[in-house]
Protein backbone atom coordinates (compact mmCIF):
# COMPACT_ATOMS: atom_id res chain seq x y z
CA UNK A 1 0.00 0.00 0.00
CA UNK A 2 1.37 3.42 -0.93
CA UNK A 3 2.21 6.17 1.55
CA UNK A 4 -0.54 8.63 2.33
CA UNK A 5 -0.11 12.31 3.07
CA UNK A 6 -1.77 14.10 5.97
CA UNK A 7 -5.02 14.45 3.95
CA UNK A 8 -5.26 10.64 3.70
CA UNK A 9 -4.51 10.63 -0.02
CA UNK A 10 -1.64 8.84 -1.71
CA UNK A 11 1.24 11.10 -2.61
CA UNK A 12 2.15 11.46 -6.28
CA UNK A 13 5.63 9.94 -5.84
CA UNK A 14 4.17 6.84 -4.18
CA UNK A 15 1.57 6.59 -6.94
CA UNK A 16 4.21 6.76 -9.69
CA UNK A 17 6.34 4.12 -7.99
CA UNK A 18 3.37 1.82 -7.38
CA UNK A 19 2.18 1.98 -10.97
CA UNK A 20 5.65 1.45 -12.42
CA UNK A 21 5.53 4.30 -14.87
CA UNK A 22 8.64 3.76 -16.94
CA UNK A 23 9.91 5.40 -20.08
CA UNK A 24 11.68 4.05 -23.14
CA UNK A 25 14.97 5.15 -21.56
CA UNK A 26 14.41 2.53 -18.81
CA UNK A 27 14.20 -0.36 -21.30
CA UNK A 28 17.85 -0.98 -22.17
CA UNK A 29 19.21 -0.93 -18.59
CA UNK A 30 16.34 -3.09 -17.32
CA UNK A 31 16.68 -5.61 -20.14
CA UNK A 32 20.46 -5.77 -19.79
CA UNK A 33 20.27 -6.25 -16.03
CA UNK A 34 17.57 -8.94 -16.31
CA UNK A 35 19.67 -10.81 -18.88
CA UNK A 36 22.75 -10.60 -16.64
CA UNK A 37 20.77 -11.79 -13.63
CA UNK A 38 19.33 -14.71 -15.61
CA UNK A 39 22.76 -15.66 -16.95
CA UNK A 40 24.22 -15.51 -13.41
CA UNK A 41 21.41 -17.66 -12.00
CA UNK A 42 21.81 -20.30 -14.74
CA UNK A 43 25.61 -20.30 -14.36
CA UNK A 44 25.34 -20.65 -10.59
CA UNK A 45 22.98 -23.60 -10.93
CA UNK A 46 25.35 -25.33 -13.37
CA UNK A 47 28.58 -24.97 -11.36
CA UNK A 48 28.49 -28.50 -9.97
CA UNK A 49 28.35 -29.89 -13.52
CA UNK A 50 31.64 -28.14 -14.34
CA UNK A 51 30.07 -25.93 -17.02
CA UNK A 52 30.85 -22.25 -17.33
CA UNK A 53 28.73 -19.37 -18.63
CA UNK A 54 27.81 -19.85 -22.28
CA UNK A 55 28.84 -23.49 -22.45
CA UNK A 56 25.28 -24.64 -21.83
CA UNK A 57 24.23 -22.96 -25.08
CA UNK A 58 26.91 -24.84 -27.01
CA UNK A 59 25.79 -28.16 -25.55
CA UNK A 60 22.11 -27.49 -26.26
CA UNK A 61 22.89 -26.38 -29.82
CA UNK A 62 24.89 -29.56 -30.44
CA UNK A 63 22.21 -31.67 -28.75
CA UNK A 64 19.73 -30.46 -31.35
CA UNK A 65 22.20 -30.67 -34.25
CA UNK A 66 25.44 -32.51 -33.51
CA UNK A 67 28.47 -32.09 -35.74
CA UNK A 68 28.52 -28.37 -36.47
CA UNK A 69 31.53 -26.33 -37.58
CA UNK A 70 32.71 -23.74 -35.03
CA UNK A 71 31.57 -20.89 -37.30
CA UNK A 72 28.04 -22.26 -37.52
CA UNK A 73 27.91 -22.64 -33.73
CA UNK A 74 29.14 -19.07 -33.30
CA UNK A 75 26.48 -17.76 -35.67
CA UNK A 76 23.74 -19.84 -34.05
CA UNK A 77 24.65 -18.54 -30.59
CA UNK A 78 25.31 -14.95 -31.66
CA UNK A 79 28.99 -14.79 -30.70
CA UNK A 80 32.15 -14.05 -32.66
CA UNK A 81 34.13 -16.96 -34.15
CA UNK A 82 37.26 -16.42 -31.96
CA UNK A 83 35.10 -16.53 -28.83
CA UNK A 84 33.54 -19.79 -30.00
CA UNK A 85 36.95 -21.27 -30.82
CA UNK A 86 38.19 -20.53 -27.27
CA UNK A 87 34.97 -21.92 -25.77
CA UNK A 88 35.23 -25.12 -27.82
CA UNK A 89 38.89 -25.54 -26.80
CA UNK A 90 37.99 -25.22 -23.14
CA UNK A 91 35.02 -27.58 -23.48
CA UNK A 92 37.17 -30.10 -25.32
CA UNK A 93 39.70 -30.01 -22.46
CA UNK A 94 36.81 -30.56 -20.01
CA UNK A 95 35.59 -33.55 -22.03
CA UNK A 96 32.21 -32.13 -23.13
CA UNK A 97 32.95 -31.92 -26.88
CA UNK A 98 35.38 -33.23 -29.45
CA UNK A 99 36.53 -31.92 -32.80
CA UNK A 100 36.70 -34.26 -35.78
CA UNK A 101 37.41 -33.83 -39.47
CA UNK A 102 34.31 -33.96 -41.63
CA UNK A 103 33.84 -37.36 -43.30
CA UNK A 104 33.18 -35.76 -46.71
CA UNK A 105 35.63 -32.84 -46.55
CA UNK A 106 38.68 -33.44 -44.32
CA UNK A 107 39.53 -29.71 -44.47
CA UNK A 108 36.39 -28.98 -42.45
CA UNK A 109 36.41 -29.62 -38.70
CA UNK A 110 33.14 -30.22 -36.90
CA UNK A 111 32.29 -30.21 -33.21
CA UNK A 112 30.48 -33.15 -31.61
CA UNK A 113 29.19 -33.85 -28.12
CA UNK A 114 30.99 -36.52 -26.15
CA UNK A 115 29.07 -38.85 -23.85
CA UNK A 116 29.85 -36.44 -20.99
CA UNK A 117 28.35 -33.62 -23.04
CA UNK A 118 25.24 -35.65 -23.85
CA UNK A 119 24.89 -36.58 -20.17
CA UNK A 120 24.87 -32.88 -19.20
CA UNK A 121 21.84 -31.98 -21.39
CA UNK A 122 19.26 -33.08 -18.80
CA UNK A 123 21.02 -31.13 -16.05
CA UNK A 124 21.15 -28.01 -18.22
CA UNK A 125 17.45 -28.30 -19.03
CA UNK A 126 16.59 -28.83 -15.34
CA UNK A 127 18.67 -25.79 -14.34
CA UNK A 128 17.10 -23.65 -17.06
CA UNK A 129 13.59 -24.69 -16.01
CA UNK A 130 14.33 -23.86 -12.37
CA UNK A 131 15.76 -20.45 -13.32
CA UNK A 132 12.78 -19.75 -15.59
CA UNK A 133 10.41 -20.54 -12.71
CA UNK A 134 12.37 -18.30 -10.34
CA UNK A 135 12.51 -15.44 -12.87
CA UNK A 136 8.77 -15.56 -13.52
CA UNK A 137 7.65 -16.14 -9.92
CA UNK A 138 4.30 -14.41 -9.48
CA UNK A 139 3.66 -14.13 -13.23
CA UNK A 140 0.50 -15.52 -14.78
CA UNK A 141 0.68 -17.80 -17.83
CA UNK A 142 -0.61 -14.86 -19.87
CA UNK A 143 2.17 -12.62 -18.49
CA UNK A 144 4.79 -15.20 -19.47
CA UNK A 145 3.39 -15.59 -22.99
CA UNK A 146 3.32 -11.80 -23.41
CA UNK A 147 6.85 -11.43 -22.07
CA UNK A 148 8.24 -14.09 -24.41
CA UNK A 149 6.38 -12.56 -27.35
CA UNK A 150 7.75 -9.10 -26.56
CA UNK A 151 11.31 -10.33 -26.03
CA UNK A 152 11.22 -12.18 -29.35
CA UNK A 153 9.93 -9.03 -31.05
CA UNK A 154 12.79 -7.01 -29.53
CA UNK A 155 15.29 -9.64 -30.68
CA UNK A 156 13.84 -9.67 -34.21
CA UNK A 157 13.91 -5.86 -34.36
CA UNK A 158 17.54 -5.79 -33.29
CA UNK A 159 18.53 -8.61 -35.65
CA UNK A 160 16.78 -6.74 -38.45
CA UNK A 161 18.78 -3.63 -37.61
CA UNK A 162 21.99 -5.71 -37.83
CA UNK A 163 20.95 -7.00 -41.23
CA UNK A 164 20.21 -3.47 -42.44
CA UNK A 165 23.65 -2.27 -41.27
CA UNK A 166 25.33 -5.16 -43.14
CA UNK A 167 23.39 -4.28 -46.30
CA UNK A 168 24.53 -0.65 -46.06
CA UNK A 169 28.21 -1.68 -45.85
Amino acid sequence: MGKKNKDGKKSKSAKKKDHGEYSLADLSPALTQAARSMRTAVSRSLTESGLYAGQDGVILALASEDGLPAGALAQKLGVKAPTMTRTIGRMEAQGFVERRADAEDARLTKVYLTQTGRNSVAQIETSATACDALATKGFSDKDIRSLVKLLRAIDNNLLGADLMEEDES
